[in-house]
């Protein structure tokens, strides 16, 4: 039977746990209004930019001039898969499921007879996915560190994928996020970036025609290398979001089972203390009437 002391500093640790873990509930509930925030006012502007990029393509779609941004290399060979996580634990499964859509959209792809390249945002996600695919990763950023992550840290990232790009490294490059819905939902989402998926765009109810000064081709030139930096800007934020509201509800989990540990182990303290009293009582007893 344990001791009493044993017991005292059994509850004296899970105390201490449930303390760090309110502490961090507490945190991410505060930070999680500014990043839901932040999340919820890139959607219209990111799916805005998907919308003119759909209708102005309609005029240089099929085209031998168009932006190999909208046509693409002619090829789907080479894959980029984008996989952007949390660099930090403590967010209940909100890094394992972006990770497990990682997975399987690569195993897709290699069954396809695809090969993948991997670039790894955020540390979650370069620890789990080396464990298999280490030869695939052909870079890993993270923001440890960093307070907030701003539209600059998303450029650098669209600005790498785009020299790679340029350089031929790929064909067709996807990032995969975490989409914000609610503290206790957040959807793995697999977003194609290049080529544009216009078809998908246009589907989406743009249908008005517009007559553009500069042309089409100028435009999309411009406009295309941008919205790749738009749309890993959202998912950075989407990520964001998501990974506070999934820490809010594990660390407000863990506080919970860390009271109910305190209260079974308070009343196996209480039991084991009221037997010892009862022993040395018998004890005494038994003593007594032996004289």
């Amino acid at each position: 039977m344990p001791s009493l002391i044993s017991f005292r500093r059994r509850i004296s640790t899970v105390k201490s746990i449930r303390k760090i873990t309110k502490a961090q509930q507490m945190v991410a509930a505060s930070k999680l209004r500014r990043a839901q925030e932040a999340a919820e006012a890139a959607r219209p502007y990111a799916e805005k930019m998907s919308a003119v990029i759909a209708n102005v393509a309609q005029g240089v779609k099929g085209q031998a001039g168009a932006p190999r941004l909208l046509s693409g290399t002619g090829s789907d060979v080479v894959h980029l898969v984008i996989v952007a996580t949390a660099d930090r634990g403590l967010c209940g499964a909100f890094n394992t499921n972006i990770v497990r859509l990682a997975r399987h959209r690569i195993q897709q792809l290699q069954a396809e007879g695809k090969t993948v390249k991997i670039l790894c945002v955020g540390r979650k996600g370069r620890d789990q996915l080396r464990r298999q695919y280490s030869a695939m990763i052909v870079d890993s950023i993270n923001f440890v560190g960093k307070k907030s992550i701003g539209f600059a840290d998303a450029a650098n990232i669209a600005r790498k994928v785009l020299e790679m790009f340029d350089h031929g490294e790929f064909d067709v490059a996807t990032v995969i996020y975490s989409r914000f819905k609610s503290v206790i939902s957040q959807v793995p989402t697999a977003q194609q970036l290049i080529p544009a998926p216009v078809e998908e765009l246009a589907a989406g109810g743009v249908t008005q025609q517009y007559e553009y000064e500069p042309d089409e081709g100028e435009i999309l030139t411009a406009l295309l290398p941008r919205n790749v930096s738009v749309q890993i800007f959202r998912a950075l934020l989407e990520n964001a979001a998501g990974e506070m509201g999934a820490k809010m509800s594990a660390m407000d989990s863990a506080t919970r089972n860390a009271g109910d540990v305190i209260n079974k182990l308070t009343l196996q303290y209480n039991r084991t203390r009221q037997a010892m009293i009862t022993k040395e009582l018998i004890e005494i007893i038994s003593g007594a009437e032996a004289l």
